[in-house]
């Protein structure tokens, strides 16, 4: 039986100081997906449920990306077909690994979620792998582990930066900065690649004991897809 892992979209298509459309970032999803999906079985969560919103905007920032352009032209049913994450909390020992894609989406809904949190919070105490890429690590920063401690404690960690957030133009709608609450929660163990928009993946451990893996930006999804693969022994 091949490994089974939950990869979980947000539901989330606004900004809501400015009313602009958002949700999940399709290389985030269309790269990790390509090391993925012929070596594990993949099943698809959002918040809502069915249709999980793609960022228009990264559809047109990636029109040149092959990866991205034949996952949009041929894997339209994953984001369109999405089960609750409230139908996955009860299906845990099901899955081997947790993985959240980025975009600006998570940001609004999965970072203060109760049964996102919850679902972290079950695959870190199972010893199961949890990941996410750019702004997916959002998710992280209000998990805890069953003792009450944050589940970042004195993790190492990455995730979109304050320089990019900048450079995205998105910074003064944004309900906070990634960088600066990654660095906070973990006790200062936010890391970030030398270069802005440059590949950056990092392996820790939740204060569980379960393999943490963070990427920072677009360019790093397909190495939290092979750290998966790692962190699955495959």
């Amino acid at each position: 039986m091949a490994p089974k892992v939950l990869v979980v979209l947000t539901s989330q298509d606004k900004i809501p100081a400015n009313g602009h459309p958002t949700g999940w970032f399709l290389p985030e999803f269309a790269h990790p997906w390509e090391v993925l999906h012929q070596k594990v079985g993949l099943v698809i969560a959002s918040p809502n449920g069915g249709e999980a919103p793609l960022d228009p905007g990264s559809i047109k920032m990636f029109e040149e990306d092959p990866v991205s352009t034949k996952f949009l032209k041929e894997q339209q049913s994953l984001w369109k077909n999405t089960i609750k994450l409230a139908d996955a909390l009860p299906r845990v020992s099901e899955f081997d690994a947790l993985f959240y894609v980025g975009g600006h989406g998570p940001m609004y809904d999965l970072h203060y979620d109760p049964t996102s949190l919850a679902l972290i919070q079950a695959f870190s105490a199972a010893k199961k792998p949890v990941s996410a890429v750019c702004h997916g690590p959002t998710v992280f920063l209000k998990a805890t582990a069953e003792s009450g401690e944050p589940l970042l404690s004195n993790a190492t960690v990455t995730g979109f930066s304050n320089v990019e957030e900048d450079q995205a133009g998105m910074t003064s709608v944004m309900p906070y900065l990634l960088e600066d609450e990654l660095n906070k929660v973990s006790g200062g163990g936010y890391v970030k690649a030398d270069e802005p928009w440059a590949e950056k993946v990092v392996v820790s451990k939740t204060v569980d004991g379960a393999i943490l893996i963070t990427g920072q930006n677009p360019a790093s999804g397909t190495a939290v897809g092979k750290e998966i693969l790692v962190a699955l022994g495959l």
